[in-house]
């Protein structure tokens, strides 16, 4: 399969993300988790696969469960748009 221009894009952000000099806020770590996984396994299953103490876990589901209906293409946007935001401000 070929990678298109934003799949490259989108996979360079996802490394880039990763050298960050200043961590994000939990906001910001949640929005770019589920635009992440919005992108890369599409729509949030109902049940999310975390137990009932794990409220990290939960509010990483409930953040990919309102991308519901996201392409993918529009979630790898809005990431790379996330990420270049982010190096900009890292600077």
């Amino acid at each position: 399969m070929e990678t298109t221009a934003l799949e490259a894009k989108f996979e360079a952000s996802v490394a880039d993300s990763k050298t960050l000099k200043e961590r994000p806020d939990n906001d910001v770590l949640l929005k770019l988790y589920s635009l992440y996984k919005q992108s890369v396994a599409g729509d949030a299953p109902e049940k999310g696969d975390y137990g009932m103490f794990d409220f990290a876990g939960k509010a990483k589901h409930e953040a990919w469960k309102q991308l519901k209906g996201m392409s993918r293409e529009d979630a790898m946007q809005q990431y790379v748009d996330l990420v270049t935001l982010l190096k900009s401000a890292d600077t």
